[in-house]
């Protein structure tokens, strides 16, 4: 499919209705822009949350769940 996209003064762009529909449905509200050498490749993109703990948070997962556990038996072979 190819469409005649406009860009206003901002730069911002407007997929049809079509494209969104086929490559995200109502999900879709981001996507990744690639420069190629045949132009700009848009892509779908997603974000997903990431956490890093630090050594310190780390040991206090493990406390946590050394507590948890205190009052389980497991067997230990």
């Amino acid at each position: 499919m190819t469409k005649v996209i406009n860009i206003n003064e901002r730069g911002t762009l407007t997929l049809p209705k079509e494209m969104r529909r086929i490559f995200g449905g109502k999900s879709l509200n981001q996507v990744i822009a690639e420069e190629t050498n045949e132009g700009i490749l848009l892509r779908v993109g997603a974000t997903f949350p990431v956490e890093l703990y630090s050594e310190k948070r780390l040991e206090e997962f493990r406390q946590n769940n050394e507590k948890a556990l205190s009052g389980y038996r497991f067997n230990k072979k």
